[in-house]
């Protein structure tokens, strides 16, 4: 009798103890939306006419890129992290609203994630999804991915119809294009009944500005590994928060 009982509180115990832990791994939903920018204003592809730095007029037709090993840094719960892939396109608005459903509820100071495609994945031969060669951002099995693309018009471009063209891609060094963004978040709570929204701004005029100007009368057309470092460090620092927003 006496181990009986021992062995009902112990389990009582256990139990007990238990559920604080399944209380701290209760899920909720985290929304990132991203959007595009030049500058201050929005994105708007084929129609606006922007200015570089150096003052030369230009549009855009297209602008895409990947993320991917998207990572929150807990605060008061363990990081999260996701191993998907993401291409966000300018021309599909449903590219820009990733949804994660099972983020633990907590507190989470900084979001941080990849411009680009790991070395592993550029080398892991035919794949799906997101990697799917069909979204035309894939070059070749020896080469791997298109990490970002960049494309427009500009009358100071001495490509053939001065066409703007920046495919930045590579992996291996001395022109490895793959960039880890960290952007610091307002101590953004999140809550078991409550669905949040990140919203993320990206300024593709960072693309062609800083820390290097870039002179479309020089520079309309990067297609391989000439100069794509230029242009994968100056699109380090594109993303930035705009704001966190939680369902009342």
């Amino acid at each position: 009798m006496f181990l009986f009982s021992f062995g009902i509180l112990a389990f009582g115990a256990f139990k007990a103890e238990e559920k604080p832990i399944e209380k701290q791994r209760k899920k909720t939903t985290l929304t990132i939306s991203i959007e595009h920018f030049i500058g201050n204003s929005p994105l708007v592809l084929d129609s606006v006419v922007y200015k570089n730095e150096l003052n030369q007029a230009f549009t855009l037709s297209r602008f895409r890129y990947y993320i991917s090993s998207i990572q929150l840094k807990g605060v008061s719960c363990p990081d999260y992290v996701s191993n998907d892939f993401f291409l966000i396109d300018e021309e599909d608005s449903l590219s820009k609203k990733l949804v994660f459903k099972d983020v633990t509820i907590g507190t989470y100071n900084e979001l941080r994630f990849i411009l680009g495609v790991d070395s592993l994945h550029n080398c892991s031969g035919l794949q799906n999804g997101a990697l799917d060669p069909i979204n035309g951002m894939f070059w070749a099995w020896n080469t791997g991915y298109v990490f970002l693309k960049l494309e427009g018009k500009s009358s100071y471009s001495k490509s053939p119809g001065h066409l703007l063209e920046y495919h930045i891609g590579g992996f291996r060094k001395p022109a490895n294009c793959i960039r880890t963004i960290q952007l610091a978040l307002p101590h953004i709570s999140l809550a078991s009944q409550k669905r949040s929204l990140l919203t993320i701004k990206t300024d593709a005029l960072e693309v062609l500005k800083n820390p290097v100007a870039i002179d479309f009368s020089k520079l309309s057309s990067v297609v391989d590994f000439h100069n794509a470092t230029t242009i994968a460090d100056n699109y380090a620092d594109i993303f930035s928060v705009l704001k966190v927003e939680q369902e009342p």
